[in-house]
């Protein structure tokens, strides 16, 4: 029996604080929790559905990017930044104190071996080397005073894709399929058509980095069957399902023990992917639905046979984004000089690169355009650096990071605009300067993602593509 006048004694601070302790971190944790960059919302996503469409920021002009990558530096002084005062001192020593170059064998002012003409109702000079995107040229918005931090292929490939000179940051397209998934379940939200080039750097330009794994690029072939073990092995596909069924048992069983795990959640996800790609890979390799006038657009029965290749890679493009895949990059075939890297005889590779992808590029953007595409399609155009406006050696032109030429089309993007200049050698950008983290946070802005909210938890930091840069360039913009 209790005693009447018993109370129990008050708890001391310390018992208070001891006994509380796990609730008080169960409320903070919860708080973290929300935060986007501590594993909120879209990152609980991704672990089970990592290309489900997710919101954008703000209203997007485009839903799809096609990257159409130069490998190698084209040079801007003979595509789409003419030049008459190399025209007016070829064969002199250049007249303007220079950085030392890759290779660092400067000659003398090279002139352009092309002729620029003016097209359409913009006028935009374009060269020779470029008929058929001539005729594109309202479409076009060509930035002249691009910029890049590295003389390099490699530094400037993983620059360019990822926004750092270094390896293992993730590529652009990673970022875009990580911020706002897929409208296609069926395929993989970022895609590589790979012409037959890997460029510098290799298979880490289309890397996720510290990105979940769902996100990396997915290597298409140029073939009838693009991607390797997609076809099924098993006699009937209920069997297939059965066995997938259990792996997928067996692995969430792992997680529930285990806790997230990025490597396994991503297995998961790309076994049922792959499942699903086997019925939509064969009918998106399928060209017979299109019409022959579509086909001969795009230059599929060209006499050149890297034509034809490129060709095939443009349509399939644009098949992609009619299925709703986010981002496409086409790298470069190879037409049996060194992609667009002429360090010597530059007339010739340069011909041979502009003869291979001048008619697929523009049968693609007329094609985007007749089918209602290209207004939320972005269409880049680029490579990582440009090149010297004097000779290496007697007839090639070294690398050139300090002002180059880029195009952009549809997606939002003034078409028939010219923006930035270079000096009148075409060596240095002097007017509108633009950066690739700008570049990056543009194509964001076009895609209704603010580059500054885009970010994932990483070593203690809230990484983003554009690091700690980039401004949009709203001059750009229709």
């Amino acid at each position: 029996m209790h005693c009447r006048r018993y109370a129990a004694a008050p708890l001391s601070r310390r018992e208070m604080l001891g006994r509380c302790a796990n609730g008080f971190g169960v409320v903070a944790l919860a708080a973290l929790l929300q935060e986007r960059a501590f594993g909120g919302e879209i990152e609980a996503e991704t672990a089970s559905r990592p290309l489900a469409p997710r919101p954008t920021h703000f209203a997007a002009k485009a839903t799809s990017v096609i990257f159409l990558y130069m490998d190698g530096g084209v040079s801007q002084v003979d595509s789409f930044d003419p030049k008459p005062r190399l025209g007016r001192e070829h064969g002199q020593p250049i007249k303007m104190k220079t950085p030392p170059t890759q290779f660092n064998n400067v000659g003398a002012v090279l002139k352009s071996p092309w002729a620029f003409r003016q097209y359409g109702e913009c006028g935009m000079s374009v060269s020779d080397l470029f008929p058929h995107v001539a005729g594109c040229a309202d479409e076009l918005c060509v930035v002249r005073s691009m910029t890049s931090k590295f003389s390099e292929h490699t530094s400037a490939n993983y620059f360019l894709h990822t926004g750092s000179g270094l390896q293992g940051r993730p590529s652009m397209g990673a970022w875009f399929s990580y911020g706002l998934g897929s409208e296609c379940q069926d395929l993989p939200g970022f895609v590589v058509l790979n012409g037959g080039l890997i460029p510098p750097g290799g298979l880490d330009n289309f890397g996720s980095g510290f990105l979940p794994a769902s996100f990396q690029g997915s290597m298409f072939k140029n073939g009838p069957m693009p991607v390797d073990n997609v076809a099924r092995s098993e006699p009937t596909a209920e069997l297939q399902q059965s066995k997938l069924a259990l792996l997928a048992k067996l692995d969430r069983a792992v997680l529930e023990r285990q806790g997230p795990n990025d490597q396994l959640e991503s297995a998961i996800a790309n076994y049922e992917l792959a499942f699903r790609m086997q019925s939509a890979v064969p009918e998106l390799m399928d060209l017979s639905q299109e019409t022959e006038a579509t086909k001969r657009l795009y230059g599929l029965d060209a006499d050149y046979e890297p034509t034809r290749g490129y060709a095939a890679i443009c349509l399939l493009a644009r098949r992609l984004v009619e299925r709703g895949v986010r981002f496409i990059e086409l790298t470069c075939p190879s037409v049996g000089a060194d992609r667009w890297d002429q360090h010597s005889n530059l007339k010739d590779g340069h011909e041979k690169n502009a003869r291979t992808v001048d008619q697929p590029i523009a049968g693609l953007l007329k094609d985007l355009r007749q089918r209602g595409l290209l207004d939320t399609t972005l269409v880049i155009w680029m490579g990582e650096f440009g090149r010297t406006p004097m000779a290496q050696g007697a007839d090639g032109r070294d690398h050139n990071p300090f002002g180059f030429s880029i195009w952009l089309a549809g997606g939002g993007v003034r078409g028939g605009t010219v923006y930035g200049a270079t000096d009148d050698y075409g060596y240095y950008a002097v007017e509108n300067r633009v950066e690739i983290h700008d570049l990056h946070a543009t194509v964001l802005h076009l895609m209704g993602l603010d580059h500054t909210r885009l970010t994932y938890r990483f070593g203690g930091r809230d990484m983003r593509l554009t690091d700690v840069h980039g401004k949009v360039l709203h001059e750009l913009l229709a």
